[in-house]
């Protein structure tokens, strides 16, 4: 079994694409939304077409389980909560993986579940249009890096077919699934398409492809991308996706339609990511003497809107 940590738009466009494929469980807190899955998700998919789910649904982690493997998809600001959730669904030889935004969520899972924590990172677009209905909004891969785990132990073995299950599950929902050894390149290379992306959308109130088809926009989103570059080679950190300007670009065209969950965040009034993304860039910055006024200046341009 599945347990998907988190009830927004990425939690569940997860849901609704692994539904046939694996049993699956919601958790999460948010009562309009839980209460509408529990009457039906529906997917609206790239092309229109609209598809009907009904998975399980709760907000008691404890019951959720024993889980195989634990989805996080919640905002950095809540990943405790989210540890706790995890800690209680999974079975003694379960796996947890982060799929967030921003720097230092995958610390917390490992403090409390050791080795059986682990993250991926995805470009995938989704919003979320209702309670209940979810948008698939943008293509793209999903990188994961399997558990650091020691041979030979059948928990640790255990747990090793519980990430293997969870991937073979996600492949035969139609997820393209790309494994790699480098945490670290995951994690930065996300922050250099979210630093570029999800602020500049917040703040001006548009979809991604807006930033790829308006030149000034576009500078702003590559140059906070390049800083985030920067960041991570004073850190003798790899990443991933090369330049990490063009792959902002990149996401932004195939993420066109997408609302960044930034801009879904301001637009609920809810908090922002903001201080993962952008201020965790900043405070690296400044520790390896890197400037990054772009980021610096996003970090300002929310603070003042929030307080607006």
């Amino acid at each position: 079994m599945i347990g998907i940590i988190g009830s927004g738009a990425l939690a569940t466009l997860f849901a609704a694409r692994l539904d046939g494929h694996a049993e699956v469980v919601v958790i999460g807190s948010w009562k309009p939304q839980l209460a509408a899955l529990r009457q039906g998700l529906t997917l609206i998919h790239l092309d229109g077409r609209q598809t009907e789910h009904q998975v399980a649904v709760t907000a008691d982690p404890a019951a959720a389980g024993p889980v195989d493997a634990a989805l996080v998809l919640v905002k950095s600001y809540q990943t405790p909560q989210a540890v706790a959730r995890a800690q209680a669904a999974l079975s003694a030889n379960g796996v947890a993986v982060t799929l967030q935004n921003g720097a230092g969520n995958l610390e917390q899972l490992q403090a409390a579940l050791g080795r059986r924590a682990t993250l991926g990172v995805t470009s995938l677009g989704a919003t979320l249009e209702r309670p209940g209905v979810v948008r698939h909004a943008g293509e793209g891969p999903i990188h994961l890096a399997p558990p650091d785990l020691a041979a030979g132990d059948p928990a640790q073995n255990a747990a090793q077919k519980a990430f293997g299950d969870l991937v073979a599950a996600l492949r035969a929902a139609g997820f393209d699934v790309q494994l790699t050894e480098d945490v670290a390149g995951l994690v930065w290379g996300k922050l250099a398409v979210n630093a570029g992306i999800n602020p500049l959308t917040a703040l001006l109130a548009v979809p991604n492809g807006f930033l790829a088809e308006h030149r000034a926009c576009r500078r702003l989103m590559e140059a906070a991308a390049r800083e985030v570059g920067a960041v991570a080679a004073a850190q003798g950190i790899v990443l991933p996706t090369g330049d990490p300007a063009a792959a902002a670009l990149d996401v932004a065209r195939r993420t066109a339609a997408n609302r960044s969950s930034m801009l879904q965040d301001r637009m609920q009034g809810r908090p922002t990511e903001i201080d993962a993304i952008c201020g965790a860039v900043v405070a690296a910055g400044e520790r390896h003497g890197v400037p990054t006024p772009i980021n610096h200046l996003f970090l300002r341009w929310m603070a003042a809107r929030s307080n607006s």
